[in-house]
Formats: structure tokens, sequence, C-alpha cells
């Protein structure tokens, strides 16, 4: 399947990920020390609230047994075990009697109550098989077990720490994953973008909105493609008015040559650099020509790519080996598409050679891939640097190191790029495992 690679994912930033972790380390180690912070800082001032409010417990329970009636003492104590969740058993010294949990906030409850109901103050954690929070007080002389539940004195368990703690790294997680991409997605666009000058594409106009900082790079960036496809234009107005006024001058020397009393090694030799100097013009023209998409019409792309490959077959210096499926139509220009096509076939009969070969063998294939037809041209020839093929789309560039001497002005892998873009396709060059260079083209099917 033919697919141009996309760069532009901002799940796949590496800075993006910085940002990210960074922010997750930092949330993290915010939250274990304000988790450590309360749990510090909450310690005493929590024992002394729990154990006043255990003692003022006592305190009002001790004067509501000392004045109730002795009748109604049964359903005193009845109703402070159901309703308040607390016990009054008789405190003997044959009660069974388990210590109290070991934990420093327990501890500094019972300093709190001991230092208000007095040292003789006990206290247990299970009393006659009776589990909770138990203090002894006197009552007129008679020991007492006043228990109440050991949830009033325990303090959040390290579980529940963890899960709030869990639940708050998860949200400020999210919200790190929202910074990120709110602080890359303007310098990933940027780098998009400028990733696409790079290869010689327009790219999309940079949204001039955010911040302030952010607003002013995009429009200075804007601006800066707005004059580089001035000055494209401009140089391709100018490329055009050259070539067109060299046109005629060249026609007149073709003509005094044809006329002039010359050997015939001389002619040829100079009917050779006028139809050297006429191809160059050409390029330029077609390089300038401007592409009108709104006279696109559905054409017969397997027609039209036969025709090409069956002229091309009769160049004796080519072997071209066709696989081209039957009712490919597209939308485009014909004589645009053809110019391609024909630009493609020569540069592979020119560069194609493998070897010593007197020949250059070339591979032409056409296939529908939903709603794209994919051609590709594949030569057998030395093929081309890995780090110069960027290169190959630029205009005036030709790598004659890698692919050997050839006439030209640099333009006509330039000219075929900028021709399927305006046909709203793309091109993929790129070296073939078995040797040779291979060119893919995507159109949108009619």
């Amino acid at each position: 399947m033919f697919s141009i690679p996309k760069r532009l994912s901002w799940l796949s930033s590496g800075l993006f990920w910085r940002t990210f972790f960074l922010l997750t380390f930092l949330i993290t180690a915010s939250l274990a020390v304000w988790v450590s912070s309360i749990t510090l800082v909450e310690l005493a001032p929590r024992a002394r609230q729990i154990a006043a409010q255990i003692v003022s417990v006592v305190t009002v329970t001790r004067v509501a047994l000392a004045n109730s009636a002795p009748e109604s003492l049964k359903a005193l104590l009845t109703d402070l075990k159901n309703n308040e969740g607390i016990k009054i058993l008789p405190l003997e010294e044959s009660d069974q009697v388990e210590a109290a949990p070991d934990d420093e906030m327990v501890e500094q409850i019972e300093t709190n109550i001991r230092a208000r109901l007095g040292p003789q103050t006990r206290f247990a954690g299970e009393v006659n098989g009776h589990e909770g929070f138990w203090i002894s007080f006197d009552m007129e002389g008679d020991p007492y077990w006043l228990g109440l539940e050991r949830q009033r004195v325990e303090r959040s368990s390290g579980i529940q720490f963890f899960g709030w703690a869990s639940v708050t790294l998860i949200v400020s997680m999210l919200g790190a994953v929202f910074i990120s991409r709110l602080i890359n997605q303007p310098l990933a666009r940027l780098t998009a973008a400028t990733d696409a000058i790079a290869k010689g594409r327009v790219p999309e106009p940079l949204p001039e909105k955010g911040m302030e900082e952010i607003r002013e790079t995009n429009r200075s960036f804007n601006q800066m493609v707005a004059d580089l496809n001035r000055v494209e234009s401009d140089r391709a107005l100018v490329l055009a008015g050259i070539s067109h006024d060299l046109r005629t001058p060249l026609a007149r020397m073709q003509l005094e040559v044809e006329m002039a009393h010359l050997s015939d090694d001389a002619r040829r030799g100079m009917q050779s650099d006028l139809q050297q100097m006429d191809a160059i013009i050409g390029q330029f023209l077609d390089y300038a020509r401007p592409t009108d998409n709104t006279t696109f019409d559905a054409l017969d792309l397997t027609s039209l790519l036969n025709d090409c490959v069956q002229t091309a077959g009769r160049v004796p210096d080519l072997q071209i080996k066709t696989k081209i499926a039957e009712g490919v139509a597209v939308r485009g220009n014909p004589t645009d598409l053809k110019r391609v096509f024909n630009n493609l076939i020569e540069n592979a009969r020119r560069y194609g050679k493998s070897g010593e070969a007197d020949i250059a063998l070339l591979d032409v294939e056409c296939r529908i891939n939903g709603d794209n037809a994919i051609l590709k041209f594949a030569d057998h020839g030395p093929g081309v640097p890995e780090a110069d093929i960027e290169r190959l789309l630029r205009p005036f560039t030709r790598l004659d190191t890698a692919r050997g001497q050839a006439n030209g002005a640099g333009l006509g892998l330039a000219i075929v790029d900028r021709v399927i873009r305006r046909h709203g396709g793309k091109m993929r060059i790129r070296n073939r495992s078995s040797g040779g260079l291979v060119i893919e083209i995507g159109l949108p099917r009619a």
C-alpha cells in the first residue's frame, strides 16, 4: 500500500513526553511531600481533638449515670449503647484485658486523656471479648470501663491515603497530558510546517491564535511562507519569460545552421547543442507553467499510461515491463500527466542502466488501492544514496555522481512532484533492495 509517512503526531513527540514525564515527576513528588506533611502536621492537633471529645464523653456519661434514678439506669445504658455506641462495664480485677493497638495516634490520645483525667486512667483495646477503645473512670468510688467504637480514635488508614493519592495522581496526570499537549502542539505544528518547506511542499497556514508569543511566531512564519511563495512565483514567471524569449533566436540559429556551409560533423555537433538548449528551455517552461485544476476531467489512466509506454518502447536502449490494471480512472489534465510519465520513463532510460549494460530496464505498474490509483516506476540502475533522496525533488538539483552525467537543468523530478501535488496526489522515492530507484505515485481516483 502506498503511503506517505506522517511525522506530525503529538503523541510521538519527544518534547511532549519529556514535558509530560517532568510534570508527572513534579506532581508525584509534591503529592508525596503533601501526604507526608499532612501525616506529620495533623497528628498532634487531631490527637488533642479526639482526646478532648473522649474526655467530654466520659464526663457527660459519668454525670448522667450519677444523676439517673436506679430504675432508669438500665434504660440509660441501653440508650447509650444503641444510639451513641458507648458501652459501660464495671471494672473488675478478673477482667480479661488486651492492650490498645500500638499506634502513634493512640499513644498521643492516651497521653492527652491521662493529662485531664489523671495518671490512674487505664486503656484497653478489648475487655472480656468486647473490642473497642476502652477508658477507665471512677464514679462514686467505683471503677468502670467506658468503651467507644475504635473508628473514633483511628486515623485514616494507609489504604485510604493510597486511594486518595492514586485518584489525585491520575487526575493530575490527565492534566499533565492536557498541559503538555497545549504547550507542545504549536511547536509540533511549526516543526511539521518547517519540515514541509524543507521538502519543497507548501504547508497549511499556522493558526494565529493562542498566547501572544505563539501568535507572533505563527504570524511571522506565515508571512515568511507567503514571501517564499511569492519569490517562487516570481522566479517561475521570470523563467517562463526568459525561456519564451530564447525560443525565437534559438529557432533562427537552427535555421542558420541548416543553411550554413558546414561539415557534417560540425553541423551535427551544433544541432546537438541547440537541441540540448531547446530541451532545457522546455524544462523551464514546464516548471513555470501553472496548472488550473478547475479544468480537470475524468480520464482513462490505463489508456494514457499504455500510450506513453508504447511510445517509449520504440527507443532502442530501453526495455519496459508493464503490469497495468484495466479501468483505472482519475481526474486531471492529460497533457500534464503524460508529461509526468514521459519524464519518469526518460529519467529511467538515462539513469537506469545496470553496470555496463547498454539497455535500461524499467518496471511500470499501475493498480487500484481503495480510493487511490497507485503507479510505480522502478528501474534497475545504481540507485541514489539514501542521504540524497530528498534532494531529488528540489529544483535545479542534479546528482551526477550517483546517477551519471546527463543533459538537463535538474528540473525533471521537481516538475513531476509539482504536477502530482497539483493533482491532489503524493509521490515517494526510495531505493529498491535489489538495486535501482523506485518512484511511487498515488493519485485520487475519479
